[in-house]
């Protein structure tokens, strides 16, 4: 639609419906020179369109944002002037490889600008319904590269996602769960994510390494990291996961949150089957496996969550169960006795009691108290149904610290001189672990008897 004089025409009349086509002329110049327009421009009114413009290259973008609340007339100027090739430099700042810049550029201060940036945006397509935000949003974003998946030549050394995250957060911080589901699917559209992560979690484990380095990067850096309420990320999680069977679930858990070598930042897929780890390997699948359990993850039922954890000690091949033990401390309480109790239930009474002795390693190794070892098989035992189900049970976790020290004491007696001090330390864990956690029972038997 195009005028050249403004006054000529009739102003056109108020739409009834919010979703009409006034959103419409908010991009459009010549909503500018109507009457009615200008009388909401207020001082503005006199100033050309340039030097408008010019005025907001010097004002911060926090106030920018506050500017576009004044009135319609004004936050479509803005829109424009976002649009513009000035405007694009003067907002868009692609500075995420050079994280030392003094000044005001430094990395933190670019996360900063990018959340200002995302409160800009909100206000100024306020009117707008979201299919139309989000298509405005990608219209002005969508030349900067290190946006995108795999866009960045770079990614371990960009703050590109980082800062498309925080600005996504505030966007869409307050948006009810429909228009989450809009911004998932509209996301999941222009990064083809389906598609890539059918490619890795169908692949063999690390054959695609790049691919699941940039799966981790994109869905942490700017679905999960930046949310302050855990219904938030468990929602983002909950969208990123439930597409897929439980298989791929577990596999792409692990490839979000399962450990990285220190060197490329490529997934470490041997880490829990080699050998022993560390806390720090096993605290964000932990943590993602506790967001889902917590009661804002309403999606997830606990036998979801149990279920996902089993998957999850398969892959890609069956963990060590020191791993295992570890893992089940890491998630809670509540998350490792209800693995339990589903084996109890389950009849599966020898292979709990080989995870009760590793728990009781974990605790000793890690310094944790062994009467939280103790406790969480008193408790179990009250699963079984029979006081021979539990007898049983109690005979098989005597049975495993034997054959366990006995297999360990096999592995220092046959190991070469290399392995011995390995070895040997583990036994020496071991037995300690099992003295500690004899003496705790002990002590809960006299306490029972002193009453």
């Amino acid at each position: 639609m195009t005028s050249t004089t403004g006054p000529s025409y009739a102003p056109a009349p108020k739409p009834k419906s919010r979703r009409g086509g006034r959103r419409c002329r908010l991009r459009s110049n010549t909503s500018d020179t109507d009457p009615q327009s200008l009388s909401t421009l207020g001082y503005f009114q006199t100033l050309p369109l340039e030097i408008f413009q010019m005025v907001l290259n010097y004002l911060p973008v926090k106030d920018i944002s506050m500017l576009s609340m004044v009135s319609k007339s004004i936050s479509n100027r803005l829109i424009n002037y976002i649009s513009t090739p000035s405007g694009n430099r003067r907002l868009l700042w692609q500075d995420f490889h050079n994280q030392e810049l003094p000044g005001k550029r430094e990395g933190s201060c670019i996360l900063e600008h990018y959340k200002s940036l995302g409160l800009l945006f909100k206000r100024c397509t306020l009117l707008l319904p979201t299919k139309d935000r989000l298509k405005y949003m990608h219209r002005i974003l969508s030349e900067v590269s290190c946006f995108k998946l795999i866009g960045c030549p770079r990614p371990l050394h960009c703050l590109g996602l980082q800062c498309y995250g925080v600005f996504l957060q505030i966007l869409t911080a307050g948006w009810d769960e429909l228009e989450c589901h809009r911004v998932f699917n509209f996301l999941c559209e222009l990064s083809n994510l389906p598609r890539k992560v059918q490619i890795v979690v169908s692949s063999k484990p690390g054959s695609a390494r790049k691919l699941e380095l940039r799966i981790r990067l994109y869905c942490r850096s700017v679905l999960l990291n930046h949310w302050i309420h855990r219904s938030d990320s468990a929602f983002w999680l909950t969208r990123i996961l439930k597409p897929w069977p439980m298989v791929n679930q577990a596999r792409l858990l692990y490839i979000i949150f399962g450990p990285v070598s220190s060197l490329d930042g490529h997934v470490v897929w041997q880490k829990m089957i080699e050998g022993p780890t560390d806390e720090t390997s096993l605290k964000g699948l932990a943590d993602a496996i506790k967001l889902l359990y917590d009661t804002e993850a309403r999606e997830w039922t606990a036998d979801d969550v149990i279920s996902l954890v089993d998957e999850l000690s398969v892959v890609p091949r069956e963990w060590l169960m020191e791993n295992n033990a570890r893992l089940l401390i890491l998630s809670g309480n509540n998350i490792c006795f209800t693995f339990m109790a589903s084996k109890a239930v389950n009849g599966r009474a020898m292979e709990l009691a080989r995870l009760v002795v590793f728990l009781a390693l974990v605790c000793e190794k890690d310094l944790y108290c062994m009467d939280w070892a103790v406790k969480m098989m008193q408790k179990v035992c009250k699963v079984f149904g029979t006081p021979g189900e539990r007898n049983y049970f109690l005979q098989c976790v005597e049975n495993a610290f034997a054959h366990l020290i006995m297999d360990t004491l096999q592995a220092v007696l046959s190991g070469g001189r290399d392995e011995e001090d390995s070895s040997f330390l583990n036994l020496f864990h071991l037995v300690n672990a099992q003295a500690n956690f004899h003496k705790e029972i002990l002590y809960l038997a006299m306490r029972s008897n002193s009453v």
